[in-house]
């Protein structure tokens, strides 16, 4: 049957009501933790090996209402923030300049090219050696993550925007920095804050190996500490509270993208 016949809700790049499509992704996450639920309470499984809800979401409670939670949620946030912040102000105009200047590409290149490769865990006791054990250190690591694939991705998106708004920029009589700053960047912008949304789950990667690593504080500070005690209730929930985090964020990048690229988004 082909596409223009075909019916339902399997039809190759079709949108799908949005009430269906809401409904679905709410009951994908739904059946996943009633799986949960079944699989810890009646499989005979140890509690040890897979908690149940029942206690993830109690202890969940009990440390958001004593400040626990509370606290390793703000710290950990404000370390994201910061080292994406910092990604994005070193990146983003590297890898414009890169994408634009083929002779800025030539010296970046082979930079990102040996730095982007080398796994970040490998280099923590340096960073630690050099920034000490503070909150430095983490956001070191975050940047140190992001960073080089940040470059490479914002480069290129410079590099797919068409010659033709370059060229007829040229032709109106602008400049080579209004054709930047007026041509090239509001062209990269839809899929730069795609790629910054992707780097904002990135950089939470990052955040837990360092918190896990080199901290005494945050929500991978606390899963490696309910680690050594096995209290895999409290690894679940801190497992539970990053995901939920990093929802919300996607779902703001998304809600910004839409609203400042609506013609662009396809969410």
């Amino acid at each position: 049957m082909s596409d223009k016949k075909a019916t339902g809700l399997f039809q190759i790049r079709r949108d799908i009501p949005k009430n269906v499509a809401n409904t679905i992704m709410l009951s994908t996450f739904g059946l996943l933790v009633l799986a949960w639920f079944i699989g810890s309470n009646f499989s005979g499984i140890d509690h040890i090996f897979l908690p149940t809800p029942q206690a993830t979401f109690k202890a969940m409670v009990v440390e958001f209402q004593n400040g626990t939670l509370r606290a390793d949620i703000r710290v950990s946030c404000c370390r994201v923030l910061v080292g994406f912040l910092i990604s994005v102000a070193i990146g983003v105009p590297v890898g414009v300049l890169a994408g634009t200047f083929k002779i800025v590409s030539c010296v970046t290149k082979p930079l990102i090219g040996f730095f982007r490769y080398l796994p970040v865990s490998s280099l923590i006791p340096l960073i630690m050696v050099w920034t000490g054990v503070g909150e430095a250190a983490k956001i070191t690591i975050i940047v140190v993550g992001t960073l080089f694939s940040l470059i490479t991705m914002i480069s290129d998106v410079a590099k797919s925007v068409s010659m033709d708004l370059i060229g007829s920029a040229y032709t109106l009589g602008a400049t080579r920095r209004q054709v930047i700053m007026k041509v090239i960047v509001p062209a990269m912008m839809p899929a730069m804050m795609d790629n910054l949304r992707t780097l904002m789950g990135w950089a939470w990667t990052y955040l837990v190996m360092a918190e896990m690593l080199a901290s005494s504080s945050g929500l991978g500070y606390s899963i490696m500490i309910a680690e050594r005690f096995m209290k895999t209730y409290v690894i679940f929930m801190g497992i539970f509270v990053i995901g939920l985090l990093g929802l919300i964020i996607d779902k703001a990048f998304a809600l910004v993208n839409m609203l400042l690229f609506h013609w662009a988004s396809e969410e």
